[in-house]
């Protein structure tokens, strides 16, 4: 389904009875609403469930770089409204996670429970400085030329070398490959400028942080520092796995999820 939001053209689904509880789900830089099709599948009997495509990914419309958390957050609540969605539990990974952070700070009536999977509250210089290179050889050379590296960071080499696991490592690239250049841009623009480490107390919903054990782009120290950031909340260390932890390992991930969300809806 296709909506108009923004002064773009978002793509969004929605799976579930209706009445039940809404569940919304948020996918990571140069992936799409397919990331989630596994946990869907066994949230979908007893949540009424709303995936979307991020501004310039998917088949979601791009505008023009750079974006801003501001930005990214003002689209899910457009959206919820727009669909009618008063309250729900958000799970985003890595992109979609630091922008639930955002939600939850600055809409938390809005939620009834936070998944930031795969994600940091806070862009270090260390961390912020490869975007650059990054955002230019996307302009340069189009994300072709960023398949193959996103891929070898995103997940552990022993998951790699297994051919059962080539479908999945495939349907990653294809993804990437058909992010558009603005959205990619875009949203490593709004990464550079991320920083609600100093607002995560602000964060009053039940909340889980969980993260690859040797993800080195939000590793473990990031999830256990938003942990101790917001009273009450559980941190998950998905061993193994990096990245991508829900492709990677989703046995591990979706008991975490799952048990997040039995607890949050007790």
């Amino acid at each position: 389904m296709n909506i108009e939001l923004n002064g773009i053209n978002f793509r969004y689904e929605i799976d579930g009875p209706e009445g039940a509880p809404w569940i919304m789900f948020s996918n990571s830089l140069t992936t799409d609403v397919t990331m989630w099709d596994t946990e869907v599948a066994q949230l979908k009997d007893r949540y009424r469930i709303l995936r979307y495509d991020t501004r310039g990914h998917g088949q979601t419309e791009a505008s023009p770089a750079p974006y801003s958390f501001e930005v990214l957050v003002g689209d899910v609540i457009a959206l919820m409204d727009a669909v009618g969605v008063d309250k729900a539990h958000y799970i985003g990974l890595s992109l979609g996670g630091m922008t639930g952070l955002g939600v939850a700070i600055e809409y938390g009536d809005r939620l009834l429970s936070l998944a930031a999977c795969d994600a940091r509250p806070f862009a270090n210089p260390e961390w912020a400085a490869p975007w650059v290179e990054r955002i230019a050889i996307a302009r340069e050379k189009g994300m072709e030329a960023l398949v193959e590296p996103t891929v070898a960071r995103w997940f552990t080499e022993d998951f790699q070398k297994v051919a059962a696991n080539a479908p999945v490592l495939d349907h990653v690239r294809k993804m990437i490959r058909e992010t558009s250049v603005d959205g990619y841009t875009g949203c490593a623009g709004a990464l550079q400028g991320l920083n609600y480490l100093p607002r995560l107390g602000e964060i009053k919903v039940p909340s889980l942080f969980m993260t690859g054990a040797t993800d080195g782009s939000t590793p473990p120290e990031c999830s256990r520092q938003m942990q101790e950031g917001v009273p009450g909340s559980q941190c998950v260390i998905v061993d193994p796995a990096s990245h991508i932890s829900n492709l990677e390992n989703p046995e591990q991930f979706d008991a975490a999820l799952f048990a997040h969300l039995e607890r949050a809806s007790a």
